[in-house]
């Protein structure tokens, strides 16, 4: 019996895998048959002549035999609905041989990889001007000549539209990348308002390119009035009161930003500039989740406002697009404040004792535009006045107390404007402006650089000191505690506002 049962396991495991075999007879048929036709065409394709083609509109139309019907109720594109693949025809210039002997090679462009503008945000900047904000690529301004004519469509289709050229600012000095920020002045001079009946209308930028080769115009509506959207009243009075005192525009924030850090800063200039004053951030990346929960209690009284512009990273312009986004920051808000503050976050504005910043900007108001001298802080050698346990405690701008005394031929300042007679504004300061620049307020207003501290997520103090005087990495350092000094005031000043939430802040 035993020998009959092994002998009868080889035969049934022939049936099985016959009767399996036969189940999927018709697959492998299908696949073989595929296999097949496949080293076929493997084959023949070396040997059928380089003249025979095949086009796109002939696949589309095999492929659309085999196309499913589509429900009326439903919204699809059919593959026949595609429009036909076409090429700009480019002129191409071929090699030559100049009468000196010299080859002269040619270069032949094809496609586009930039865009011609990128529009941000546009503005109205009184009854008949507007400022429009965005990018455009670096080289076609370098080597280019793009123009700008701006175009009013009245809502109404009685009015006539009105178009006048766009005046062009390029903000950024040349530090422009792949793109570089724009500001367009748009300004009708030959008629009294713009929208004058408050009907509504569309603001059209027209963007020629000015290249040589292709001289391509971009038609890019960039604002829309509703009717009776307008308060004309805005532009025409000078003795309506601003909402604000002083405005902060922040540039790009990006990076792995210190949650404790961007607390100290901002509960020191909320302290600093008063209640009559608003901060605008801009998101590039910087205002994760736990920097944002110190932001977070501000934002809901009101004194801090965020943008998120991380879409910008798309477009790949000098840190962050930050030109781009300031000039956005000034038109936004330029009615707004009677002046705006540029400088960053790791940047401490200070008046000198027996002063307010009330007293300062008041003896600066014969000036558009007065930059700030910048006093260099270490940000990593701290002072251990206290003991070294104590120090740990402290605020980052408590222990970190050292200044940097080394003679430089300059160093970067900061600035603030009266916003209404500004066109357009850097990073530094603001080069299209209508008054005077003040360059020497010293004496009156100064700043304090702790340089990288914001990005650091750790224990900022390498190394600890009790001296009046220090070398450091071979840089020489005096211990100045004009901000340290104001430390209790400014810890008073969070926990009076927004109590303890901020208690447990990390590094």
């Amino acid at each position: 019996m035993v020998i009959r049962e092994k002998e009868q396991i080889p035969t049934k495991e022939k049936k099985l895998l016959v009767g399996v075999i036969w189940n999927f007879s018709a697959e492998l048929k299908l696949i073989f048959m595929a296999f097949i036709v496949l080293c076929t065409l493997a084959t023949l394709l070396p040997l059928i002549p380089s003249s025979f083609s095949l086009s796109a509109s002939d696949f589309r139309f095999c492929i659309s035999r085999f196309s499913p019907a589509v429900p009326d109720n439903t919204t699809s594109t059919s593959v026949e609905e595609l429009p036909e693949i076409t090429t700009e025809k480019t002129t191409v210039e071929l090699d030559r041989v100049l009468d000196n002997g010299v080859i002269k090679r040619s270069f032949t462009g094809y496609g586009s990889a930039a865009y011609n503008f990128v529009s941000m945000s546009a503005y109205r900047g009184g009854v008949n001007t507007f400022a429009v904000i965005g990018l455009s690529s670096k080289p076609l301004h370098v080597y280019g000549q793009p123009s700008y004519r701006c175009e009013w469509v009245p809502l109404d289709p009685t009015q006539d539209p009105i178009s006048t050229d766009g005046f062009k600012i390029l903000t950024d000095w040349g530090y422009g990348r792949i793109y570089t920020t724009v500001v367009v002045n748009c300004t009708f001079p030959s008629v009294a308002a713009v929208n004058p009946e408050n009907s509504g209308g569309n603001l059209i930028l027209h963007a020629t390119t000015g290249d040589p080769d292709r001289n391509l115009t971009d038609s890019i509506p960039v604002l829309t009035e509703p009717p009776n959207s307008v308060d004309f009243e805005l532009y025409n009075s000078t003795s309506r009161p601003k909402k604000y005192d002083y405005l902060y525009c922040g540039s790009s924030l990006y990076g792995n930003l210190s949650p404790q850090r961007v607390r100290e800063w901002i509960a020191y200039h909320l302290r600093f500039f008063g209640e009559r004053s608003h901060f605008v951030l801009h998101d590039a990346g910087g205002i994760h989740e736990e920097v944002f929960e110190v932001l977070r209690p501000w934002i809901e009284l009101g004194r801090v406002t965020v943008h998120d512009i991380r879409e910008q990273e798309r477009f790949d312009g000098y840190y962050h697009n930050q030109f781009m986004v300031v000039n956005d920051c000034l038109h936004r808000y330029r009615f707004m404040s009677k002046w705006m503050f540029f400088f960053d976050v790791d940047e401490f504005i200070y008046v000198p004792p027996k002063n307010t910043i009330s007293s300062v900007m008041e003896s600066l108001e014969e000036y558009s535009q007065f930059t700030i001298e910048q006093m260099p802080m270490s940000s990593k050698i701290c002072y251990s006045g206290d003991g070294p346990a104590r120090t740990y405690r402290k605020w980052g701008f408590e222990k970190l107390a050292y200044r940097d005394v080394k003679k430089v031929p300059r160093r970067d300042r900061k600035y603030a404007v009266q916003p209404s007679n500004v066109f357009a504004t850097g990073v530094h300061m603001s080069q299209n402006l209508q008054g005077k620049t003040y360059h020497k307020a010293e004496s009156k207003i100064r700043y304090f650089h702790y340089h990288g501290s914001i990005s650091q997520r750790r224990e900022p103090c390498r190394q600890l000191f009790n001296d009046s005087q220090v070398v450091f990495e071979n840089n020489p350092y005096v211990l100045d505690t004009t901000i340290r000094d104001v430390g209790l005031a400014v810890k008073t000043f969070e926990m009076r506002k927004i109590g303890d939430r901020l208690l447990r802040t990390r590094q």
